[in-house]
């Protein structure tokens, strides 16, 4: 379980395709305490540390990613040069985003960005598919490449979010451009409630 607040943002040094699973090799953060079968939320993924390798006198985490990941997240059809990292949630820690369970619902697409006059922030609208509709409600949580965000206004097909500067520069999403991809989970709680 994480909260999708993001504190680290770290760099892809390697990916490889083997048998049908793709591995990324991610420099792990210097102040992370972490071993082998750890979870990671990367770009919102939960994914299990494989091993710890030593590769250009840095520590990577090595991670694999099934077919079945593949087909739900962005990391099937690209692979980024950075990343957005989230250690598990553990008990007594703050939850200052929402539950985030890290298992992806779909892929949305960045359609458009709008700057606003007043600091740095900037309105972003996804689209997504129509039959996840129900589980977006504006004012409701969603997760965006792991980030904990609030849903702004709601259309048929798409939503809006606001990102303040802080978000933008401490996160991968201030690289998104219109047409990117990202990895959506929607709120836990709105996908039990529509299965009552």
């Amino acid at each position: 379980m994480f909260t999708g607040i993001i504190r680290v943002v770290s760099q892809i040094r390697k990916s490889e395709k083997r048998n049908n699973s793709l591995f990324l090799m991610i420099e792990k953060p210097k102040e992370w305490r972490i071993k082998q079968g750890d979870s990671v939320a990367v770009n919102g993924v939960c994914l299990t540390v494989c091993k710890l390798q030593i590769a250009n006198r840095r520590l990577q985490m090595v991670f694999e990613l099934m077919p079945e990941t593949l087909s739900k997240t962005t990391f099937g059809k690209i692979i980024p040069r950075a990343v957005n990292l989230e250690m598990p949630l553990c008990l007594g820690d703050r939850l200052d985003g929402h539950f985030v369970t890290g298992h992806i619902d779909t892929v949305g697409r960045v359609a458009d960005i709008r700057g606003q006059e007043l600091g740095h922030t900037r309105n972003f609208v996804i689209s997504y598919p129509k039959r996840f509709s129900k589980l977006v409600v504006p004012k409701g949580s969603i997760a965006m490449d792991g980030v904990s965000l609030t849903v702004a206004d709601v259309s048929q097909g798409s939503f809006s979010v606001s990102l303040v500067s802080y978000t933008l520069e401490h996160t991968v999403l201030g690289e998104k451009k219109v047409e990117d991809a990202v990895n959506l989970e929607f709120d836990v709680i709105a996908k039990y409630a529509q299965n009552l």
